[in-house]
């Protein structure tokens, strides 16, 4: 793939176990690029429901999934950003950020779940790949791959 596809990367994560997986499948196309990676943390609202945690602990643990990303790219030369959107749907918060950044992609690993759940509470993967104009690359999880 060319360079300039991982120029400046829109990472979007989730949660503490997400962070660390897609840091170290993204790890191998940046390192040693000069790229800029900026990992996208989503606290989603509800849209008038409330919310299960309040807003200061969801902070809290987006902080947490940004010190989990830190240490995936440490000693890795790329400049990495960190970035916390608030937004009802989180596929159009990410592009959002993608548009905001310039980014040259967003890439991200899938996020595991039933099919079920994923039906009913909306893919974003899903959303992601159909509704963004920024390319998407998404990559397997390095764990399973070399399985």
């Amino acid at each position: 793939m060319p360079d300039s596809f991982f120029q400046r990367v829109v990472v979007p994560v989730a949660n503490h176990d997400d962070a660390a997986t897609t840091a170290d499948a993204v790890v191998p196309y940046v390192e040693n690029s000069g790229a800029t990676v900026i990992a996208v943390h989503v606290i989603e609202k509800a849209g008038g429901a409330p919310d299960k945690a309040s807003v200061e602990q969801r902070e809290q643990t987006a902080e947490e999934i940004f010190d989990t990303v830190a240490d995936g790219f440490e000693g890795v030369a790329v400049t990495l950003e960190t970035e916390l959107r608030y937004g009802t749907d989180v596929a159009a918060t990410i592009i959002d950020a993608a548009h905001e950044w310039t980014a040259s992609t967003i890439v991200f690993t899938p996020r595991g779940g039933s099919r079920w759940r994923k039906l009913l509470s909306g893919d974003v993967t899903h959303k992601l790949v159909e509704s963004s104009d920024v390319p998407v690359l998404v990559l397997p999880d390095r764990e399973v791959s070399d399985a």
